[in-house]
């Protein structure tokens, strides 16, 4: 066992919802994860740390975008061994990451729920570069009019095919978007429910190349837009962070505030 007293409890839980934007899409998680720790440490906000020979600060993620994709909706969990309030929190944090790496919301944590099991499925917001709206909704309502589109990507464990489209629950063109350029494109929106294996965006851009022949002449800007819990009957997604908003006691309104940007207009990726 390591000599020296055992590192501080945890006093408090925070859950922190974050954006990644701009260039900083093309930020591994490592690398995301190390930019929050040195932001933690340089904020001055008492995270706690796990006991062993290489203590780790306690801070865990839920549902990371992958690299190359933006996000305005990416959580973490964060153990303190003091209490602050959620609000200076977002503040501190906020002024102490790169721009393009975002504080958008912090709630106190529901002691006894399991985060990861809200994350039920996620929004997305794909522009095309090249391709003509009425294409694109071509594209889409094919892919929708399908029972079933096999797709394969090679996985960590080889190769593997799966359906794509039993994941998606809802599939658009985004007209409200579109703006007279000299090049044309398309912006699609989907909710993409997380399944095992996981069907992400570019699963379902692969799918549209097999119904509709689709292929757009350059990589997509893919852009996560919100993920929680899904309303099968409306198949829209709720906040993740409202239950925890709705545990906060009577009297702790002010503890709990969080500056919270849910709601705001969302921009496509760039």
């Amino acid at each position: 066992m390591p000599e020296g007293p055992a590192p501080a409890p945890v006093t408090q839980r925070l859950r922190v919802r974050y954006a990644k934007r701009g260039r900083l899409r093309f930020t591994s998680h490592r690398d995301i994860s190390r930019a929050v720790e040195r932001a933690v440490r340089r904020a001055g906000i008492p995270v706690a740390f796990s006991a062993g020979f290489t203590p780790h600060p306690k801070i865990s993620y839920s549902g990371a975008a992958a690299t190359g994709v933006a996000s305005e909706a990416e959580y973490l969990e964060i153990g303190l061994t003091d209490t602050r309030a959620p609000a200076q929190v977002l503040a501190d944090l906020d002024a102490a990451l790169p721009d393009g790496l975002d504080i958008l919301d912090v709630v106190p944590a529901t002691v006894g729920t399991t985060f990861a099991d809200r994350l039920q499925a996620s929004e997305w917001l794909v522009r095309l570069d090249g391709v003509a709206p009425d294409t694109a909704e071509h594209a889409v309502r094919a892919f929708m009019a399908a029972e079933e589109i096999e797709v394969e990507r090679l996985t960590k464990k080889g190769r593997r095919r799966f359906d794509a489209r039993s994941a998606v629950s809802a599939f658009e063109l985004d007209r409200r978007a579109g703006i007279a350029t000299d090049r044309p494109y398309a912006i699609l929106r989907m909710v993409v429910r997380h399944l095992t294996p996981a069907v992400r965006p570019d699963d379902v851009l692969a799918g549209l190349r097999q119904v509709a022949d689709l292929a757009p002449p350059s990589p997509p800007l893919v852009t996560r837009l919100a993920q929680g819990p899904l309303n099968a009957e409306t198949g829209e997604l709720a906040d993740p962070l409202d239950p925890d908003r709705e545990a906060v006691p009577p009297g702790d309104e002010a503890m709990a505030a969080s500056g919270s940007a849910f709601g705001q207009p969302v921009g496509t990726a760039g």
